[in-house]
């Protein structure tokens, strides 16, 4: 009788016990068809490492004759497993990416494709590599790009917009600086800048608005022959979708469209003495998407989604080194009017090349012609 109420005040007045043991679970031992592990044992416990090896004419699937695997809240990871000697592990691929088995490993003659970060190329034009008797064959190298860039430069009251950082940028990438509230670059709040020949073009500059206070903030102050009452007046801004108040100044606001978007209509809009604002402007698509699953050009290298302005030019390399196709952005479609060949730059800007409306392979066969893309 005691006995059972004790058991009962160790359950109500000891949760941390009961939570402690339910939140991590043994792992049974793990079923290993080729090989063995001691010491054999039905279950081990939580953060307990097992080491196995293979009997003969197979091999763990990792790196190395034996493996190891440790036991985590009733898993073993990575699971032990022995696979056929002939097969390969996964490849040590730096700065270079591929479609990887859910296996975890690859079977004897299997290839594999690989594609090389951004900033990166294949050295010897290789892009693939096959597992052949259990080991990897003429596997691709993915060397820096001597005319990518590293990172662009910090600059003061500034910060890069619409791109995740990274360490590497291929040729002819370009990122939008944004100058901070209260700030203003020369001309524009927003700069573009380009990876060229392995430098990055001049960043802005941005300097304190004159008519800001000492937060940053616009100061929404009344001046000469505006409405009285300022802004305030007319009550909550009117909202232009991709767009932003950019200056606040008296009755009057002034508009700038996102990156990539182009302003229509007045950029300035007005509070009028009946407490309404004049009318917005709006800011309209003013780019094109380059989509790699929409997209089908031979020997064109396209692996991630770009971007591109109306107006601009966008390089894509070939497979081949210093060879790049042109299309353009017009009314938000993509033309290619030429294929450049054999890239040149020198100098700050300028560009140097033989054009073409057509790629052609090193051996100088026709594998393409002008394209259109909607």
């Amino acid at each position: 009788m005691w006995a059972r109420y004790l058991g009962v005040f160790l359950l109500v007045w000891n949760p941390q016990v009961l939570h402690a043991q339910s939140a991590t679970q043994p792992c049974p031992a793990p079923s290993l068809n080729g090989g063995f592990f001691p010491p054999r044992q039905l279950a081990y416990n939580h953060e307990a490492t097992l080491s196995y090896a293979c009997h003969d004419g197979r091999k763990p699937a990792v790196k190395g004759w034996w493996g190891t695997s440790r036991c985590k809240d009733g898993n073993w990871s990575p699971k032990p497993q022995c696979i056929d000697e002939k097969a390969c592990t996964p490849p040590d691929l730096p700065n270079a990416s591929y479609m990887e088995n859910q296996s975890g490993w690859h079977e004897d003659a299997q290839t594999i494709r690989i594609t090389c970060d951004e900033g990166y190329e294949s050295k010897n034009r290789d892009t693939t590599a096959q597992c052949v008797n259990g080991k990897w064959s003429s596997v691709p190298v993915c060397q820096k790009i001597t005319q990518s860039c590293g990172e662009p430069p910090k600059i003061p009251h500034a910060v890069i917009i619409n791109r995740e950082y990274q360490e590497l940028f291929e040729a002819d990438s370009k990122v939008q600086y944004e100058c901070e509230d209260g700030y203003t670059g020369e001309g524009s709040d927003i700069k573009t800048v380009i990876c060229i020949s392995g430098n990055w073009t001049e960043g802005p500059t941005c300097n304190r608005r004159p008519d800001t206070g000492h937060d940053g903030y616009t100061e929404r102050g009344t001046g000469g022959g505006q409405p009285t009452g300022g802004v305030t007046n007319c009550g909550t801004y009117p909202s232009v979708l991709n767009g932003d108040v950019v200056v606040v100044s008296g009755g009057y606001l002034k508009y700038q469209c996102s990156a990539f978007y182009k302003l229509e209509g007045p950029d300035t809009v007005m509070c009028q003495s009946n407490g309404k604002w004049t009318e917005p402007p709006s800011c309209r698509d003013a780019f094109c998407v380059l989509d790699p699953a929409q997209i089908t050009i031979p020997n064109m290298i396209l692996s991630t989604i770009k971007y591109v302005k109306e107006g601009e030019d966008e390089f894509i390399p070939c497979i081949w080194n210093h060879f790049f196709i042109r299309v353009q952005c017009v009314n938000r479609e993509f033309i290619i009017p030429t294929v450049v060949i054999a890239l040149i730059i020198s100098g700050k800007n300028a560009r140097k090349a033989q054009q073409r409306t057509h790629c052609w392979t090193e051996n100088r066969s026709r594998v393409g012609s002008i394209f259109q893309l909607k």
